[in-house]
């Protein structure tokens, strides 16, 4: 289930979009859909599109260095074919992977409100709903994080966040697998290292070689 293209369930995400689509008339500035094979094993939750990233191209994590980042370490452990190249006509395919954002509609100063990220779960519980074959999830930042648990009904303080911590989710066989976001800000200070965000991918591709099933 994806949200309409013209979305009002947030009012302040929607009229930020409508001074944005005035802005910037030929951005995308619409609710970004979900991007992967509806079989994938592996579903990748972010926050929300970037202003000058997803906002603008209309594709998860692309356009910006988030998806710079991401998109090489997913070629690298492939759950990607082709080349990124910040556009969505790049040709990029994911492969047994799918990227959702906890909020699809971009958010001023990239901060939804708590109220915003629970009135868009019912579009991230959707999408993994759709994807029968899942097994594993990585979730990018704490935001990420704690609505994916809410998205399963489970309690935030039996799971707490931590970059490279892996969480069995009770009453079902998925683990979920956490990062600090892939943000420019996370990488200019430290926070995270591309050698930091590979080995998340690492456990997540042994998870699936290993215990994941085929």
């Amino acid at each position: 289930m994806e949200p309409p293209s013209d979305c009002q369930d947030c009012p302040r995400l929607a009229e930020f979009r409508r001074a944005n689509r005035e802005q910037f008339p030929d951005w995308h500035n619409a609710p970004v859909s979900s991007f992967g094979p509806v079989d994938a094993r592996l579903a990748i939750i972010g926050l929300a599109p970037g202003l000058r990233g997803a906002n603008r191209t209309g594709r998860p994590f692309t356009g910006d260095y988030a998806g710079d980042l991401l998109y090489a370490t997913l070629l690298e452990f492939g759950f990607a074919d082709g080349e990124y190249d910040r556009r969505p006509d790049d040709g990029l395919k994911l492969q047994d992977c799918a990227i959702v954002n906890a909020v699809r509609c971009v958010p001023p100063q990239n901060k939804p409100t708590p109220l915003e990220i629970a009135t868009c779960r019912r579009y991230l519980i959707g999408a993994l709903s759709g994807l029968t074959n899942l097994r594993a999830i990585v979730v990018l930042g704490r935001i990420a994080h704690d609505s994916a648990l809410r998205t399963f009904g489970l309690p935030l303080a039996r799971f707490p966040f931590s970059h490279g911590a892996i969480h069995d989710l009770p009453g079902s066989h998925l683990k979920l697998f956490d990062s600090y976001h892939c943000s420019r800000y996370n990488t200019n200070t430290g926070v995270l290292t591309p050698q930091m965000f590979r080995a998340v991918f690492a456990s997540v591709r042994a998870h699936l070689s290993v215990g994941g099933g085929a």
